[in-house]
């Protein structure tokens, strides 16, 4: 058989993908797993975004589309940025591609090339340094500290910055840590950005899961002059509770548009027809399904961090948004539990999945080997059982 390209030996399959697979097949089994791992909210999409679907099937709106999405998605998109954001984006400037990881694709694509550096924060999306090689990049990780409240400084960011820094990635709210950056947080890099001229991807998919009256801001709106160096990441998976209709977006300047509907146009041509009117109902009809989301998570996050501070020795901050806690277990590590000896978060993340039933990500795929990435994705049930179990195990 002919060698397969290197392109694919640079990259790892997604783990929090791998873990999920497992875990459904260890249920297949009937083996009773209380899962949190898993990176998309455990609700159904609501019924007038089910039946704007079941509408297009109906009407026959099932042939090729515009390459970079219908007009009128485009336009939704648009006022969207504009009503909540206060950020104006054309039609023209926004793609709308099949799911938020295809639109990041797209992007560093369409920016990125051999001999340039992406900076990545950590803890960071398991995606982000395998999308940088792809391009022919190569990541430049940078750390962020529990005890700044995983913000990237830009201190810390300035000492990075390379002639070959090309790009910055920031995501907030932010998987796996829930930390929120600060319109001042975001002032504080504008400087350092500006300078060193960088792109800048602004990963916005968990928006509006944000807690604690916490307000949403991203570095266009705290800094709005750097808006031609921006490139918004979006979509409706979290929000909408719409993760398996994969319609992503990206919003940016025109040129980097253009780019990306050309390329998208010889990958997939175009997003599915019956998911972008599915999408439009979502951003164009009622919105109190996301109050609702919202409310259920801010509660399931409480118990969470209630009840892994119990825990001694781990340390857990307290998330203001997305879906995820992202504990400190470094205390534990040089136990013994069962026949395994605790040397990282992985070891512990195993132990808890074969001997306790209860599935977690741990931090080494985030850039973090101290951490464990809990999801409270879950019912308040299963999150009570899930960390009983783990108190058990730890104590």
């Amino acid at each position: 058989m002919p060698n397969l390209s290197n392109r694919t030996a640079l990259i790892k399959p997604s783990p929090t993908l791998t873990l999920d697979a497992k875990v459904k097949a260890m249920k297949a089994q009937g083996i009773g797993i209380i899962n949190l791992s898993v990176g998309e909210p455990d609700f159904q999409t609501p019924d007038h975004i089910k039946e704007a679907a079941i509408k297009a099937i109906r009407d026959g709106f099932t042939r090729y589309t515009p390459s970079e999405g219908i007009p009128e998605l485009r336009e939704a998109i648009s006022r969207k940025l504009s009503l909540d954001n206060s950020l104006s984006y054309n039609p023209s400037q926004i793609v709308v591609s099949n799911g938020g990881k295809h639109a990041l694709y797209n992007i560093m694509q369409c920016l990125f090339q051999e001999g340039d550096e992406v900076i990545i924060p950590t803890p960071y999306w398991v995606t982000y340094p395998d999308l940088v090689l792809l391009s022919g990049a190569t990541p430049v990780f940078v750390p962020t500290y529990r005890q700044d409240g995983y913000i990237l400084r830009p201190d810390v960011l300035a000492r990075v910055l390379t002639p070959r820094s090309r790009g910055l990635i920031l995501n907030s709210p932010s998987n796996p840590t829930g930390v929120v950056y600060s319109r001042e947080n975001l002032k504080a890099l504008a400087e350092t950005v500006a300078a060193a001229d960088l792109w800048v991807i602004s990963d916005d998919i968990y928006e509006k899961l944000v807690y604690d009256q916490t307000p949403f801001v991203n570095l266009v709106m705290a800094a709005p002059e750097l808006q031609s160096r921006v490139v918004i990441a979006h979509g409706v998976s979290k929000t909408y509770c719409m993760t398996g209709w994969r319609i992503g977006f990206l919003a940016g300047p025109e040129p980097l548009a253009r780019a990306a509907a050309k390329l998208q146009s010889q990958m997939t041509s175009n997003p599915n027809s019956v998911a972008q009117k599915a999408a439009l109902a979502a951003l164009e009809g009622p919105q109190e399904c996301i109050d609702s989301l919202r409310e259920a998570f801010g509660r399931r996050r409480n118990i969470l961090v209630e009840l892994l501070r119990k825990i001694p020795g781990v340390t857990c901050p307290e998330p203001k948004g997305a879906f995820y806690v992202f504990p400190d277990f470094s205390r534990h590590f040089g136990r013994t539990i069962g026949r395994v000896k605790i040397e990282k978060a992985d070891d512990l993340a195993s132990v808890l999945l074969e001997e306790c039933q209860v599935a977690t990500v741990p931090g080494s795929g985030f850039g973090e080997k101290r951490s464990i990435r809990l999801s409270y994705a879950a019912s308040d049930d299963e999150l009570r059982q899930g960390l009983e179990r783990l108190t058990n195990l730890l104590i």
